[in-house]
């Protein structure tokens, strides 16, 4: 199927359905810019009137077109554009854009119109971009064409753009130029109704014209299938996303703590990293990087050299880079040597490398080509301020000489000058990026550190753990039978602990004698937790009593327990109380299962206890999680210090915590009902180091679990 986006993006021959001779009509605009732009193949107006238009006989229906025809663009209206696509595929044509808007973005009309469009789409193995959007490019001298109406013609470049917008498209399409970058090949995908940006990534894969790829999306139509291109293709070249939307709308019901922090744009923002997408959160931004990509290699490494012609730029930039965690390269004794040849003794040449303010262009020229010759340098920026008549423009072109002779490293240019200078570079033929300010710069380089670093990442595995699915099922299946989407804590607890989590040792009491006994039999202390069928949260009823030191303190906690519960009418729901073996540890992790309505399950991480809500130190991952997710998300939090070992206490078992959140993942991939989970808190053992759950909570979606378990009602036996 993929391979019939040729037909739409490099058409020998195009119909223009809808061809006006009407000024400032679409059909009228898109005859105008495909000539204006010389497409390289044939052009056929169709227009039921016939007549001339643009300079070319129009056909009254694309059936009298003589010869083949590889691409229909298609601007009629609305309702006709069923009957013109039947007259397509009448003709032979595979390939449609469909301009026209007044689908399913109109309302549930327009919707069963566009579910019509994509079933005759399929059936007749057409491909299909729209409907309502602005249209398709591709700049390759061999096809040359604006199938569009923006007002300006496209500049050449190496992106391959998708939209999900028309407007926008265009819009950037009209700036290209200010932007000092190009397209190889834009696709505005409107409605999506068949081509989307997952389409459009496959087919640009091993499209060697399009060396970085852009995205604008509102939406994400298929997760999963999102994040099994993007995380391939973007080992090969960068993807780059500005995904709108992110106000939040909750994942789950706020009593999960993850639901509450959860949210629908953190979904987002997990499966794109994951994905090895690059996520930009500004037009401004998105383009500052794609300009990047567009002229810099992958660097080797993090290294940094600064060169500049004023120090205090210099220190700023060395800020910039440092914040972003990258490294300031040691310039080696040989290169120093080297320039302290020609700079003159003022001028410092540790990094940042100060060539004074009275550097005149030469000087730039050899800083230069000296530095891009030390093999401890990866990358570079560099500095300029207008000093003693030097003129940016001509620094801005010795720059870019040298850098045209030593293209393996990228430099990027910080010229603090007048905004003239920005615009004289946009009618140039430039091979570097240029900022006005080093911070844009140093954020240039952690994206290429970024593509770099991902690039260099190992796959990752889905590990699968032997468990008892057995145990988990029955526990599942007995709460759907009473009706209980919740599990009780208890249940939670067995739940993990048949995945092979580690969980605290436990029983279950239901009078006084069972609660003394099974304190005596774990050994003080212990921690006493309510179970109950009908109150989740335990503490809020003074359900959890703690540093329990003897069989005297058990008894009185138990009596004391009891008599609160009845005293707020909260006994008839008791299961009985949970006697548990007493963790010591002050460090407190969460991790935790919400589900986002779209993604699908989303893993968390975290600093847990009182300060998960408040501090929000946590991240989250799409399930399922690989071994170098769960790696990464342990790894990225800030309390990850206090894992490593801060202040004298045992490090924590990092190996065993990542192991608990892919158990976790797999649980949740083998259950997809499973809606909420938290454990909250991992305890970190100051003895073993462990990860220990010592509290879990499960909700199921209860109608989905029945589905799933085999389950016929509420009140069946199972």
């Amino acid at each position: 199927m993929n391979s019939n986006l040729d037909k739409i993006m490099k058409p020998k021959t195009i119909a223009v359905i809808g061809a006006s001779t009407k000024e400032h009509t679409i059909g009228s605009d898109i005859m105008k810019r495909l000539q204006e732009y010389k497409f390289n193949g044939k052009i056929y107006p169709v227009n039921p009137k016939g007549g001339i238009i643009e300079g070319l006989q129009a056909y009254t229906s694309v059936l009298e077109i003589p010869g083949e025809v590889d691409l229909a663009i298609i601007v009629v209206n609305a309702k006709f554009v069923l009957d013109t696509i039947d007259q397509c595929h009448e003709k032979g044509i595979k390939g449609l854009c469909i301009i026209t808007a007044g689908f399913k973005e109109t309302g549930a009309e327009g919707a069963e119109a566009e579910k019509q469009l994509l079933a005759k789409v399929r059936e007749y193995g057409m491909r299909c971009v729209g409907p309502n959007c602005l249209g398709v490019v591709n700049t390759h001298p061999d096809i040359r064409m604006d199938g569009c109406f923006a007002e300006s013609l496209p500049e050449r470049g190496n992106i391959g753009f998708v939209s999900q917008s028309g407007a926008l498209g265009g819009g950037i399409l009209n700036i290209l130029k200010d932007l000092n970058l190009g397209f190889a090949q834009f696709i505005s995908i409107g409605n999506q109704a068949d081509v989307n940006a997952e389409t459009a990534m496959e087919y640009w894969e091993d499209e060697d014209d399009v060396e970085q790829i852009l995205l604008y999306m509102e939406s994400i139509q298929n997760p999963a299938n999102f994040r099994n291109l993007a995380s391939r293709i973007s080992k090969k070249k960068p993807i780059l996303a500005l995904k709108a939307g992110r106000s939040a709308a909750g994942a789950s019901a706020a009593s999960s703590h993850t639901g509450s922090l959860a949210g629908a744009d953190k979904a987002a923002n997990a499966l794109l990293q994951q994905s090895g997408v690059i996520r930009e959160y500004s037009l401004k931004n998105l383009f500052a990087t794609a300009k990047v990509f567009a002229n810099c290699p992958i660097p080797k490494g993090d290294r940094v050299a600064i060169i500049t012609n004023s120090g205090g730029p210099g220190i700023m930039a060395t800020d910039a880079v440092c914040e972003y965690g990258m490294q300031m390269a040691k310039i080696s004794d040989a290169t120093k040597e080297k320039l302290r040849s020609f700079l003159p003794s003022a001028a410092s040449v540790k990094n940042p490398i100060d060539m004074i303010a009275s550097a005149p262009i030469e000087h730039y020229k050899q800083t230069l080509e000296t530095v891009i010759a030390d093999e401890n340098v990866d990358m570079i920026m560099v500095i300029y301020l207008p000093f003693l008549g030097l003129k940016d423009i001509d620094v801005a072109k010795a720059v870019m000489e040298i850098k045209a002779q030593y293209p393996q490293k990228p430099v990027i240019g910080v010229f603090m000058t007048k905004s003239e200078f920005f615009t004289a570079l946009s009618d140039m033929n430039v091979n570097m990026p240029f900022f006005m300010y080093a911070e844009e710069a140093a954020d240039g380089f952690n994206r290429l550190n970024q593509q770099r670093k991902w690039m260099e990442r190992p796959q990752g595995k889905v590990p699968c753990y032997d468990v008892d699915r057995a145990k988990v099922e029955k526990i599942i299946k007995s709460s759907i039978a009473e009706g209980r989407d919740q599990l009780t804590t208890l249940e939670s607890i067995d739940v993990l602990q048949a995945y092979g989590i580690r969980a605290c040792k436990y029983g279950l009491a239901t009078n006084e004698e069972e609660v003394v006994t099974l304190g005596n039999s774990i050994g003080y202390p212990v921690v006493m937790k309510m179970t109950s069928k009908t109150t989740s949260h335990k503490t809020d009823v003074g359900g959890v009593r703690v540093n329990i030191q003897s069989e005297k303190q058990l008894r009185e906690e138990y009596r004391d327990l009891i008599n609160k519960l009845t005293e707020k009418g909260l006994l008839e729901g008791l299961e009985g109380v949970i006697i548990q073996e007493m963790v010591k540890g002050n460090r407190e992790m969460v991790c935790g299962i919400a589900t986002d309505p779209q993604y699908g399950p989303m893993m968390m991480f975290g600093l847990g206890g009182v300060f998960v809500e408040a501090l929000k130190d946590v991240t989250f991952r799409i399930a399922p999680l690989t071994d170098q997710d769960a790696s990464e998300m342990v790894k990225s939090v800030k309390a990850y210090k206090l894992l490593e070992g801060a202040r004298g206490t045992k490090p924590a078992d990092i190996n065993q915590i990542e192991e608990t959140l892919l158990r976790l993942s797999q649980l949740v991939n083998d259950y997809k009902f499973i809606d909420e989970l938290d454990i909250n808190p991992l305890l970190i053992s100051e003895k073993t180091g462990e990860g220990i759950a010592v509290d879990g909570r499960i909700k199921v979606r209860l109608k989905e679990a029945k589905e799933a378990l085999g389950c016929q009602c509420i009140t069946c036996s199972c």
